[in-house]
């Protein structure tokens, strides 16, 4: 990863306008969400349930796993999965059932 990939980056949560920041580059989007009081689907936390699949409009991610449970078309088209997906720059995600848990 360059320092670019390892900087801190923003996430915007649409359509809620909900953001985090993802300061670890160990950490996936989802752990992140989690840590700033976000909750997004997810059920096996691994990249094969496909429950927290969610279109991402703009940015880049890397996965912590080779082969994560989407289609190249999938990829292509911008859906990711937060549970196994790391930032690589700033994004925007579409997920309408993203929760604020402070709220």
């Amino acid at each position: 990863m360059s320092p670019e990939d390892q900087a801190p980056h923003r996430i915007l949560v649409l359509p809620a306008g909900f953001t985090f920041e993802q300061r670890d580059a160990g950490r996936s989007l989802l752990q992140s969400a989690l840590a700033a009081a976000i909750r997004l689907p997810n059920s096996c936390r691994n990249g094969t349930c496909r429950t927290c699949m969610c279109r991402m409009t703009s940015g880049s991610v890397d996965y912590q796993i080779e082969w994560p449970g989407l289609s190249k078309e999938e990829k292509r088209d911008g859906w990711i999965l937060p549970c196994v997906a790391i930032a690589t720059s700033d994004l925007v995600l579409d997920i309408p059932t993203a929760i604020d848990l402070t709220a």
